[in-house]
C-alpha cells in the first residue's frame, strides 16, 4: 500500500485553522511543524540538554506546516478535492500560503526503512549492542544487548552512551545494586544486569521511558523481579531521594547533562556505599571543567575521563 504525505504551509495563526479545515473533510491525523514552538521548547527544557543537532535546529526553523497522510487509492483524487475546497476558504493572507505539497510515500518506506539505519554496534571488550531484527552469526562468547531503537531514545549509537557502557564493563561486580538516573531506554541498567549485577533501579522524567524500558528488558530475559523502573525527578522530588539514599547503591549512572549532573553531584553520595561507583555522561566539551570541579568539590575522586569526539564522561569513587 502507497500513502501520499499531504504537507499545506501556513503560519502560527494559520495552524488551528488548517487542521479545523482538514477535520471537517475527515483528516483526522496531522503532524505539526513549527519553528516558533521548537524554540519555545528548547527554551523551556534547556536545563535538560546542552547540545541539540545542528541538523535538526536548522530543519525546525522552515515554515510552519500541517502535515497528514492519506492512502494513494481510488478515493484519494476525492480526498485532495476536499482537502483545497476546505482549504479555500481560508485564502485570505492571514494563513500564510496555503500551498500544497504532495509526496508518494511507500508503506514499507513510512515504517520500515528507518531501520536500516541501525545495525550491531560493538561496545567495549565484550559488548553487542544490536537492533532485535538483526541477526549476529558469531558472538564469540560477547554479551549480546537487544534493543528496540525504534521506540525511544537511547540506542547505544551516541557517544555519551557508549563511554558509560564501556565503564559499566569495567566497574560493574557480580552481585551490584545499579542505579541509572535519566535511564531514557533503559539501555545502561539492562547491560548493567546482563554484566552480573544483582538488582538495578532506573528512573526519568520522562513517564514514557517506564514502559519502554521495560520493554526493553523484556527483550533481554529481565523481569520486574529484578529491575525496578520509575517516572521521578531526582533533583526535587524529597521523597525519592530519601528512597535513594537508603538503598546504598554500588553503580549509579547518569547519562544526562552538565546542568543536572552538577546540581546532582551535591546529593549523587548519598545514594552511594562509601566506596560506591559513579558514572557520568552527556558532558559537552565545554562543560566538562564545570562538572569536574563540581564534582571533586564534593567529595569525588576521578578515576578516569573518557573523551568521545565533543563529548567527555567521567568515572568516578
Amino acid at each position: 500500500m502507497n500513502w501520499l504525505q499531504i504537507s499545506i504551509e501556513t503560519n502560527a495563526w494559520g495552524i488551528d485553522e488548517v487542521c479545523d479545515a482538514l477535520t471537517k473533510v475527515g483528516i483526522e491525523g496531522f503532524e505539526i511543524e513549527d519553528k516558533d514552538d521548537f524554540n519555545g521548547f528548547l527554551e523551556e527544557n534547556k536545563d535538560f540538554w546542552d547540545y541539540v543537532d545542528e541538523d535538526l535546529y536548522n530543519e525546525k526553523q522552515g515554515p510552519t506546516k500541517v502535515k497528514t497522510y492519506i492512502e494513494e487509492d481510488s478515493k484519494a483524487p476525492e480526498t485532495l478535492a476536499n482537502i483545497r475546497g476546505a482549504l479555500e476558504a481560508l485564502k485570505t493572507g492571514e494563513y500564510g500560503s496555503l500551498e500544497i505539497t504532495i509526496e508518494n510515500m511507500a508503506q514499507e518506506d513510512w515504517e520500515n526503512n528507518w531501520r536500516q539505519y541501525f545495525k550491531p554496534l560493538y561496545v567495549g571488550d565484550n559488548i553487542i549492542i544490536k537492533p532485535h531484527w538483526e541477526e549476529v552469526e558469531n558472538t564469540e562468547g560477547k554479551l549480546v544487548f537487544e534493543i528496540d531503537p525504534g521506540m525511544t531514545f537511547g540506542s547505544g549509537q551516541h557517544e555519551t552512551t557508549r563511554m558509560c557502557v564501556e565503564a559499566l564493563e569495567k566497574m560493574v561486580k557480580k552481585g551490584d545494586k545499579v542505579c541509572d538516573l535519566g535511564c531514557g531506554s533503559g539501555i545502561l541498567s539492562v547491560i548493567a544486569l546482563l554484566l552480573g549485577a544483582k538488582s538495578a533501579y532506573a528512573v526519568d522524567i520522562d513517564p514514557n521511558c517506564e514502559k519502554i524500558a521495560y520493554e526493553n528488558a523484556a527483550l533481554n530475559g529481565i523481569g520486574k523481579d529484578t529491575y525496578l523502573v520509575e517516572c521521578g525527578n531526582v533533583l526535587s522530588d524529597t521523597k525519592l531521594c530519601e528512597r535513594l539514599s537508603e538503598e546504598k547503591y554500588d553503580v549509579v549512572v547518569a547519562n544526562i547533562v552538565a546542568d543536572v549532573i552538577i546540581p546532582l553531584s551535591k546529593k549523587v553520595r548519598s545514594f552511594m556505599r562509601e566506596d560506591g561507583c559513579f558514572i557520568t555522561s552527556g558532558i559537552i566539551d565545554f562543560r566538562m571543567e564545570e562538572v569536574r570541579e563540581a564534582l571533586i568539590e564534593n567529595g569525588f575522586e576521578i578515576l578516569e575521563v573518557k573523551h568521545d569526539g565533543d563529548w567527555y564522561a567521567f568515572v568516578c569513587r
